[in-house]
């Protein structure tokens, strides 16, 4: 056999219902064009908003689907599938329509970020991987951009959540996630160099530990390292750590270098930044930035914030890059019509609306989101339309925005969302109604299928 390619990169990752169910489909001819959506059914308890991420990957991903001949192999000899399915793989390539909500863009429950209308089996197909890629980003990008608001406009977020990521490839789309929001940079080098977001780093307490002396292992840090020198300080004792390095800064001073941060990773961190920028203020120090890290979500950025603590940065990782409070979203990827004709899933709890939709955006006076409209896709109402093409016969219908473009327009996103949705704590309302023609096609699909 050849070489097995690497499972983000195979037509194999998907579940092994879409496959059996694309079998019956060529084999019961059942080839009309279907459509459709992903959207989220319901917001986390501690969401008052999301923010669609991932878009990118999903179009290379159905640009690039193919299964190679050692896949079809692989498949042909676990007896499970017909030579007719097998024999249609070999030739297969996504020759569907997509629409889809920009990256960046704020939306809300039932809300469908992304529209798929392609033949019946490519359009089930791709499910399985569609909801892996648009799930995750959107998941660490919604986490993220509310750390981002809970912070001062002038403090920056920095990543740090690789190293408890859920994989390889959740490491850097993480990172990715992170900065279209707003955070300003990533320890992971990877994602920098595969995205172009700037990579910064300080030091572990295993290099403070090394060493038989703290002011030592500064030194030698210091030595190897005169550039953007940032020293972690809390190893041992953080007040005694940060006047150790008021005592080396004076030293490398002398020979023009500068110490341009201080990290703390423990205790009470209000607390321990207010000490040490008193500290180095009373030195003459104002110039050298204090870190913080260890466990920040938006509740802890938020009570630093209310402290008044003197932070410049605040490093997040675990609880952002798991989404630790809302680890997954109730998202789903529904056939809205097949062969022309509406479809809806009527399950208690799981109800979905029929057709193809439209999403219609109104502003208020101060340009703030009023409300949302879910419409059928061929209503013409007012607003701001946030369904658009991106992808027509299989090929993107336009270049992709940069990651920089994606960001500056998520910041104007984020800009627009009012007061009681930018707040931490759970929000009274979503603003989004449903259009009385979707409302009445609901109704006309429920009393056909109960015949």
């Amino acid at each position: 056999m050849g070489e097995i390619r690497c499972e983000h990169d195979s037509a194999l990752l998907t579940d092994l219902y879409q496959l059996t169910m694309m079998d019956a489909y060529y084999r019961l001819n059942m080839e009309q064009t279907a459509v459709f959506e992903f959207f989220v059914r319901r917001l986390p308890q501690t969401r008052n908003f999301l923010v669609a991420a991932g878009l990118e990957q999903v179009l290379d991903y159905l640009e690039n689907l193919r299964f190679t001949a050692d896949e079809i192999d692989w498949l042909a000899s676990t007896g499970r599938f017909s030579a007719t399915l097998l024999e249609r793989l070999r030739e297969l390539r996504f020759t569907g329509r997509v629409l889809a909500m920009p990256e960046g863009t704020v939306f809300f429950a039932n809300e469908p970020i992304l529209r798929v209308e392609a033949s019946l089996p490519q359009a089930q197909l791709v499910e399985s991987r569609i909801l892996n890629l648009l799930h995750y980003q959107t998941l660490v990008a919604s986490k993220a951009a509310r750390c981002r608001l809970a912070a001062s406009s002038d403090r920056q977020l920095i990543d740090f959540g690789m190293r408890r990521a859920h994989g390889a490839e959740a490491a850097c789309l993480a990172s990715r996630a992170n900065y279209i929001v707003g955070v300003a940079s990533t320890a992971t080098v990877a994602a920098a160099r595969r995205y172009g977001i700037p990579v910064v780093g300080t030091m572990a307490h295993s290099f403070i530990q090394a060493h038989d002396l703290e002011t030592e292992a500064f030194r030698h840090f210091a030595e190897c390292h005169p550039n953007n020198l940032v020293l972690l300080i809390d190893t041992y004792d953080t007040r005694r750590g940060a006047q150790r390095v008021v005592e080396l800064a004076r030293e490398l001073r002398t020979r023009g270098v500068r110490v341009r941060g201080v990290r703390i990773d423990s205790g009470d961190l209000a607390a321990e930044a207010h000490a040490v920028r008193g500290i180095l203020n009373a030195a003459g120090f104002e110039e050298i930035r204090i870190f913080v890290s260890g466990n920040l979500d938006e509740h802890a950025i938020e009570a630093l914030e209310r402290a008044a603590a003197p932070v410049d940065a605040y490093c997040v990782g675990t609880r952002v890059d798991v989404s630790a409070d809302a680890p997954a979203l109730d998202c789903a990827y529904k056939l809205q019509e097949y062969a022309g004709v509406p479809r809806a899933k009527h399950s208690s709890g799981k109800e979905t609306w029929p057709g193809p939709h439209q999403v219609y955006r109104e502003y208020d006076a101060n340009g703030l989101i009023a409300q949302d409209v879910l419409a059928r896709a061929n209503e013409a109402l007012p607003g701001r339309v946030l369904l658009t093409e991106v992808m027509n016969e299989g090929r993107r219908t336009s270049k992709d925005p940069t990651l920089a473009e994606i960001r500056d327009y998520c910041a104007q996103e984020l800009a627009t969302l009012p007061a009681e949705l930018r707040a931490l704590e759970k929000a009274p309302r979503e603003p989004m109604r449903v259009s009385s023609a979707l409302q009445a096609l609901a109704e006309e699909v429920k009393s056909a299928v109960s015949k």
